[in-house]
């Protein structure tokens, strides 16, 4: 039941809470495997790559849950990724790892912010009705 609750609201998505809800998902998948493929290149102890890699693992149960809490904390969470890689596009002027990783963290606030926005409006209108 629960899993046939899960497809339904996953069908009754719009077209923009969809587009962003994958592009979401699509740019998380780019900053996971950057920040992994990132500490794998600079031979990083094991704690570096759970700090790397944790506070995005953290909300996955969640937003695979479409919880549009996790969601906002993913944005939260996102901030400090957008600092630490400005400072190493910066540090390392060229760079592709860095700048691909840039580009998917802005994408990834933007498309998770403007997802919980309409998908929000989208389970209020699913309430009145």
């Amino acid at each position: 039941a629960c899993a046939r609750a899960a497809g339904e609201e996953l069908m009754l998505r719009g077209t923009l809470s969809k587009t962003t809800w994958l592009l979401a998902w699509l740019s998380w998948a780019v900053l996971f495997l950057q920040q992994a493929a990132d500490a794998w290149v600079y031979g990083m102890p094991a704690i570096i790559w759970f700090g790397k890699l944790f506070p995005l693992v953290l909300f996955l149960p969640g937003m695979l849950r479409d919880r549009l809490r996790s969601y906002i904390w993913l944005c939260f969470v996102s901030l400090m990724y957008f600092i630490a890689l400005v400072e190493r596009v910066f540090a390392q002027p060229g760079a592709v790892m860095p700048i691909a990783g840039l580009s998917a963290v802005v994408i990834l606030f933007c498309s998770a912010m403007m997802y919980v926005r309409w998908r929000a409006r989208e389970l209020r209108l699913d309430e009145e009705n």
